[in-house]
């Protein structure tokens, strides 16, 4: 992250600062991993602790179908139920003590607040577009947009539509952008596959000087609690910092490529806590005369591997559809789907799209994605038996 101002902040920090009127405004550090990590300060029209009443806390825990999983398995995204409400769509399909990860499909905007309290979110955009609005600012979103949202942050999604699909992520620890991309000060280097002009901060708009009741659900420890506050959120009226939603679309992420066929981490664009993500892009195949485009096979001995294909046809998967996603658990040898291997050589492009996240701890598998599964992928790799997967695809 680099450093961002908006709005109306004092020359000092922790100093006083006033209103126009000579009305005290209220600082708010609003930061992770105590005072030792990335932070922002807040200025507020109203004291940001104005609780009226808080609810009875609504467990949402993922219900767990498998704890100890050793298959490949497939999850057909497009069967996953869309629902009106933006915390009741979200459906989570493999989760550990790191991360949980599944879609959500709201129909309809938010007309309460929300606000993570102990995990940092990223919400991929499927399909779909409208406004994240939070209390720094509105960040306006479409289609293959990641939308990094620090704990903490108190926002709203306003949709344009109801067909609006969103690959979410929320992780116990911070996500970054790969240490190994930046230099000793944070400034992204030359090679990085993505600069700083492709990370977009919000633009900030005039704060809500308003008194009420304001609803905003809080989510920690798998719990959602109704907190009614007296004053609106969005009453911010500057700050400054490092720590701050963002958004980072897919199609700026620079693929990396080489004579032979690059692995993995050259595809990276977050990391966190025991996992990463990275972004398969359209991009040159490799350029070898005698090169394999396709993946080899391997076996992630130390972590599972979660493909999320948004976009585009994919080669060394057979019959693979959009919003599908893909688990092949650390320690089971995977890799192209029979023929894809031959098909690939010879080919010089790709106009794939897919999300991988590799946990670097064993995944769950849930309920909700027993419900969606494609119980026919753990055999697809079978050599001359006619399965239901037909050739297309790419990892």
């Amino acid at each position: 992250m680099r450093y961002h101002q908006s709005g109306n902040i004092p020359p000092k920090r922790h100093t006083i600062f006033k209103s126009p009127e000579d009305k005290f405004y209220y600082e708010q550090l609003f930061g992770t991993e105590g005072f030792h990590g990335i932070s922002s300060l807040l200025y507020h029209i109203h004291r940001p602790t104005q609780i009226k009443s808080i609810g009875e806390p609504k467990d949402v825990s993922p219900k767990i179908a498998v704890s100890k999983n050793v298959t490949p398995r497939m999850f057909k995204g497009m069967n996953v139920t869309p629902e009106d409400d933006f915390m009741d769509s979200r459906k989570f399909l493999m989760v550990n003590n790191d991360l949980k990860m599944g879609l959500s499909k709201p129909r309809k905007s938010m007309d309460y607040f929300y606000k993570n309290a102990e995990c940092d979110e990223l919400l991929y955009v499927h399909n779909g577009s409208g406004i994240l609005k939070t209390f720094v600012g509105d960040l306006e979103f479409s289609v293959g947009d990641y939308m990094i949202i620090p704990r903490g942050t108190i926002y709203q999604v306003e949709l344009n539509s109801d067909d609006t699909v969103f690959f979410v992520v929320e992780s116990h620890s911070p996500i970054y952008t790969p240490k190994r991309y930046r230099n000793e000060f944070g400034q992204l280097l030359e090679h990085s596959p993505f600069c700083e002009r492709d990370i977009i901060a919000p633009t900030f708009k005039e704060p809500k000087d308003e008194k009420g009741e304001f609803l905003i659900k809080v989510k920690k420890e798998n719990q959602i609690t109704d907190f009614i506050y007296a004053t609106h959120p969005f009453d911010v009226v500057g700050w400054d910092g490092y720590f701050y939603p963002y958004k980072f679309n897919i199609k700026n992420f620079e693929p990396i490529t080489g004579r032979i066929h690059q692995p993995p981490p050259v595809h990276q664009t977050f990391e966190a806590h025991n996992f990463v993500v990275c972004s398969f892009c359209a991009r040159m195949y490799d350029y070898h005369p005698m090169a394999i485009p396709a993946p080899y096979n391997h076996s992630n001995i130390d972590s599972d591997e979660v493909l999320f294909y948004t976009e585009g046809d994919f080669m060394s998967r057979n019959h693979i559809d959009l919003m599908d996603f893909t688990l092949h658990p650390g320690g089971i040898v995977h890799g192209p789907h029979p023929g894809a291997m031959e098909r690939s050589i010879g080919k010089k492009f790709t106009e794939e799209y897919a999300v991988m996240v590799d946990p670097f701890r064993p995944l769950q598998i849930t309920e909700e994605a027993i419900k969606v599964e494609d119980p026919s992928y753990k055999t697809s790799w079978l050599e001359g038996e006619d399965h239901s997967l037909e050739d297309r695809s790419q990892e």
